[in-house]
């Protein structure tokens, strides 16, 4: 039995780290101030591992705590820098369901930590799989208040040394504090999403 340590979930191990970019792939220096990127992610006790479970709501339910949680520490990481575009991911270890990692990322989750960044009108944008550790996983980023902002399309690989293990999963959430660096391909720009249904 896995001891609840974090409201109603066992959380064996909390990840986070950052990078940033100074340059581009050609070597052009970033045009304004570097790209940061953070990756904070959760290893969790999957309660539904190796089994069939219709109803999912006790993730769910419980979820907004971990949201909250996610939120804090991301603002603790960036510190005084301003967060523009998030993702999200789950990765379930080999005895779970991919929809038991899926119920971690729905908007009671969510919405938590779009709070803690000051917002976000858009829907954050996700993608998961089953594997085991050291497995790769590329979460995708985009604008928090505009989707369609086509400097913000943008990607960060993880891989983690020792989860998910078979009966947990890894709740990763995903930062950057602009978008990719001589972004240039036209469209709706940054300065311009203030007002905006989140969408556009």
């Amino acid at each position: 039995m896995y001891e609840a340590n974090f409201e109603t979930f066992h959380i064996r191990k909390w990840f986070a780290f950052q990078e940033e970019v100074l340059a581009n792939e050609t070597g052009q220096l970033a045009d304004g101030e570097p790209v940061r990127k953070y990756v904070v992610a959760a290893a969790i006790h999957n309660p539904f591992a190796g089994e069939f479970q219709d109803d999912l709501s006790a993730i769910i339910d419980a979820s907004p705590a971990l949201g909250r949680e996610f939120g804090r520490r991301i603002n603790q990481l960036a510190g005084d820098h301003v967060i523009e575009s998030y993702g999200k991911a789950i990765l379930v270890g080999a005895n779970g369901e991919y929809e038991h990692g899926n119920a971690f990322l729905t908007n009671p989750a969510a919405n938590p930590v779009r709070d803690a960044i000051g917002g976000g009108k858009s829907w954050v944008p996700s993608t998961g799989k089953i594997g085991g550790p050291g497995m790769t996983l590329d979460v995708p980023l985009a604008h928090k208040d505009a989707l369609y902002v086509r400097s913000h399309y943008d990607t960060i690989s993880v891989s983690f040394d020792d989860a998910p293990r078979p009966n947990e999963l890894l709740v990763i959430w995903a930062f950057a504090t602009r978008g990719r660096l001589h972004a240039r391909l036209g469209g709706l720009v940054a300065s311009d999403v203030k007002g905006l249904d989140g969408l556009t």
